[in-house]
Order: C-alpha cells, then structure tokens, then sequence
C-alpha cells in the first residue's frame, strides 16, 4: 500500500483465572476471557497504531481499511523511524507438567486454602494468599510476511503472613510463579515459611547503618540486576539520555568477575519464545567481564543506538511493543558460599526484596531487603529488619568483589510505559564491599 513502509499485526486471545483468599475467606474466584490485538503501520514520518477489542481476523479491502488508518494516525507523527535488520525465528515452548486448564477452579481454591491454612501460626494475625493464571494464544504477522503462533501458559501463587505484638508489626512474604503448568500441589511449606519469618521478625533487631561488607542472597542481587543494570541498558532509555550507561560501551565498569545477562530464551518466568515484534530472542551479555557490552534493543532503537541485539520487544496483549527486559541475572562465579562470608569477616547479609526505587539516568537507587542477619567473623549471628541498600550504580558494580558458584532465579512482573510483564531475575550470593546500608538502629 502506498506510503506504508512496514506493518505488523499481533493478536491474543486467552484466559486469566484468579483466586483470592483472606484469612481463610476465598474472597473472589472466576476465570475471565480476552481477544485483543494491535497493528502497528510505519511510514516516512513515524508509527501509526490502532488497538483492537475483540479483534476478527480479516483479509483483503477489510484488512486494507485497517492499515489505512493507522498510515493516517501515523501522518500525524514526526520523526525518522528506521528498523534494523534482525534474525527472525522461534524458540520450542516448555512442555507442561500439569496443564492448569485441566484442574477445576473447586480444587485449586481448596489447594490455595492449604497454603494459605499453613500460615497459622501464634502472633500471625493476618493472613493473604492469591492465586493467578494466565494462558495466552499469540499469533503475528507482518509485511515482510513473518508469522508466528504459539500458546504460553503461566500460573502461579503469592502467600502473606502479617505478625503482630505490641504494636509491632511485621510480614513475610512468599511466591511461586511457573511457565511449566499447575504449581498449586505440595506448596504448604511456603505458607509455613512465610509465617515463621513474620512472627520471627517481631524479635529481630534494628540494624546499624554504614558502609559495610555485605552479602547479598540471589533474590536481592537479582533485584540489583534488573533495576540498577537492567533498566539502564534498555535502548530507549539510553536513546533517550536517560542512562548512566550511555556512551559506556566497551569501558570497564565492573570488577572482572562480574557479567550480567538479558535471556529471554531460557525457560524461566520471563520466557518469550519469540519478541512482540517478531524477531528471534538472544542471550545478550550486558556486562562482560566488568565491560559495558552490549544493550537491549527492539528494531528502532537497535538502528538510532547500535551496540547490542534486538529480540527485546515486549507488550501486554493489544498494546504497542516497549523495550523490554526479560530473565535477568548475574552470571555464577567460582566462590563458595562459605568463601563469600568467610571473605566478609563482618558485616552484613541481606535477604530478600520489599521493592526499592532505582534512577538510571542519575545512576542511583535504593532498595529495602526483606531482612537480614549480622555477619561476625564469617558467621551469620543476630537477625535484623528494616535494613536497606543504596548507593550508585558504577561504584557499586565496582565493589562486587566475589561471586558464588551457584544461581538462583525469582520470579515476578516489571511495570514499564504503563505496561507490566513476567519477568525473572537472579544472581549467586555476592560480596559487596563499602555497601551503604541503611537501618534504624543506634550505638
């Protein structure tokens, strides 16, 4: 068609069930249906995109009035968008262990009230448990006659014990979330351990702030990953200039043990066998070494920015594609866990994340972990709470002296751009020197 450079189409269908429990009341269950889908037309001037409810596929003069107005809506933009060429190709979906569709929503919800049941315990005084699945039929389509379809299943749990003593209040917190099927089965032990952290935060001690040796378990190192590295390589943030990383490639930032990794084709929680604009997903080293490699793109920013691969486009369903990241995480060293708190001597360890903020253009961020533990001549002794992790960025890539020997990943969703999508992040423990933590207790 006259003045359309390039279009693509892309269509989901699918389901989502949800079951929410309060303190042993199933609070609301059901399963909801949707069929969304957006088109995307590029001309001389920039995107045009329309988004569709209940889309009916078409072909023809009806497909033909689509795109025409989207190239109108695109008239209205200004700009020069130009698509890298990229591979194109789709991975094999995980097959399931369990299909969720196959298991009826009476016994899920009496499966969750176990989980949820397990967090009873003396001082819990609140109890929370949700359960979400999601299945997803993707198809797309473009102009340079690409198309894919595939159906992804994710399902999984959240479970919250809140413990209470003289106006103490404290939470624990634990998840579950797969790609590969119904993890409903066997799962009390979460809502058990989430009530034990609860109820043995009411006694834990303030932490002393500082700059200190500390340990970060996987969950929080994952999370220094994702928001602190992550986010700043993404390519529009870097084109916007609103990254502490740009203009860094090929300059050491890091010690050289560390290498932090985009993979959105490993079969974690942030799995897409292919991007949401049709291009085939790889493994992109962010930091190789210590050295700024490579950053994440989707085509457009892979052509105004360059240094790295695109593959990292992503939507929710019916919206437009952002840059997007998707399993995230620090690659494994060669140290030991004993290593690690051997080499710490005394400081610090940190587990788990409560959520944080991150700045990437300015380059600084802040987190709070979920508690910790005092680390006295190697050892982990005294329990504390309200302990948090701040710094910037450079400098604190810098002071990850070691990295151990064996990863783990979370997972968990990413809101970007009004979007939120299914992510996961991870590291080994890590030893941080001169960490700035921050907790409320005195000499």
């Amino acid at each position: 068609m006259q003045g359309v450079h390039y279009y693509d189409l892309r269509q989901v269908t699918g389901q989502v069930t949800h079951i929410d429990i309060d303190n042993g009341v199933v609070e609301s269950a059901g399963t909801s249906f949707f069929n969304k889908a957006v088109i995307r037309v590029l001309n001389k001037t920039g995107w045009g995109v329309i988004q569709i409810d209940n889309y009916t596929p078409c072909h023809g003069k009806k497909f033909d009035i689509l795109l025409r107005s989207a190239c109108r809506l695109a008239r209205v933009t200004q700009g020069n968008v130009i698509l890298g060429d990229v591979p194109h190709g789709i991975l094999t979906i995980p097959s399931l262990k369990e299909d969720p569709r196959s298991v009826d929503i009476e016994e899920k919800s009496a499966l969750l009230s176990g989980i949820e049941q397990a967090a009873v315990y003396p001082s819990v005084v609140n109890r929370r448990a949700n359960y979400i699945e999601k299945i997803e039929n993707v198809h797309f389509t473009d102009s340079s006659e690409n198309e894919y379809s595939y159906e992804m299943s994710r399902s999984g749990f959240n479970v919250l014990a809140v413990a209470s003593r003289n106006g103490n209040v404290q939470m624990g917190y634990e998840r579950e979330h797969s790609i590969r099927g119904f993890n409903l089965r066997h799962q009390q032990a979460l809502g058990k351990k989430a009530a034990k952290i609860a109820v043995a935060l009411l006694d834990a001690g303030a932490a002393k702030g500082g700059k200190m040796r500390a340990v970060l378990d996987p969950e929080l190192a994952g999370v220094f990953a994702h928001e602190a590295v992550g986010h700043a390589s993404e390519g529009d943030l870097v084109q916007e200039g609103n990254s502490v990383l740009k203009g860094k490639t090929g300059q050491k930032i890091g010690n050289e043990n560390l290498t932090i990794i985009d993979d959105p084709g490993i079969h974690e929680f942030g799995f897409d066998p292919v991007d949401a604009e049709g291009v085939a997903v790889l493994r992109t080293e962010i930091i190789k070494k210590g050295i700024i490699n490579a950053y994440l793109h989707n085509r457009e920013t892979l052509s105004s920015v360059g240094n790295g691969v695109a593959g990292h486009a992503r939507a929710m369903p019916g919206e437009p594609p952002l840059v997007r990241m998707s399993n995230t995480f620090i690659e494994a060293g060669d140290a030991t866990e004993h290593e690690i708190f051997e080499e710490c001597r005394n400081g610090i360890f940190l587990r788990g994340s409560r959520g944080g903020q991150v700045d990437p253009g300015r380059g600084i961020f802040q987190f709070n972990a979920e508690y910790g533990y005092l680390v006295e001549n190697g050892e982990c002794t005294k329990m504390v709470k309200d302990v948090s992790l701040s710094g910037e960025i450079l400098a604190t890539l810098h002071g990850i002296a070691l990295c151990g020997n064996k990863r783990s990943m979370s997972p968990g969703y990413c809101g970007k751009g009004g979007q939120s999508v299914p992510v996961s992040d991870g590291a080994p423990h890590i030893l941080l020197c001169d960490a700035v933590v921050g907790g409320s207790g005195v000499d």
